[in-house]
């Protein structure tokens, strides 16, 4: 692939498995600026490479907010100390977060195994058998 590859956004939602709806709304929220041709939408390697990243900050459950700090970064001097650092930063407070949701679900499935019990027990006690 040359520098100079372009993408439509049919190209870059069947790439990507999502809909043109969705990279028009990451271009409303200033994530991507594709270049015009009269009406249509003219992707370049460096969008792809943006909407790639903005895929992989969603999948690890960044705002929209953070994407673009991230993506802001992606225009300067990259892997700079820096950069590195406040990316280090967003990654330890996601994973502080999604500890705390696995916590959380431990929980709530303990509770649940308690529960089931005490109606396994409760419908034993009556006669009745359990599925």
């Amino acid at each position: 692939m040359s520098q100079d590859q372009t993408y439509t956004i049919s190209d870059l939602s069947r790439e990507f498995g999502i809909t043109p709806r969705a990279i028009r709304f990451y271009e409303d929220e200033g994530l991507l600026a594709p270049t015009r041709v009269g009406r249509n939408r003219v992707y370049s390697k460096r969008d792809r490479t943006l909407l790639r990243l903005i895929l992989r900050g969603k999948r690890l459950g960044l705002s929209l907010a953070e994407i673009g700090e991230l993506l802001g970064m992606y225009d300067g001097v990259r892997n700079s100390a820096p950069q590195l650092r406040r990316f280090l930063n967003v990654l330890a407070e996601r994973r502080a977060a999604i500890e705390q949701q696995k916590e959380d679900i431990i929980a709530v499935l303990a509770e649940i195994d308690l529960l089931e019990g005490q109606c396994r027990d409760l419908l034993a006690d009556a006669g009745e058998q359990t599925g």
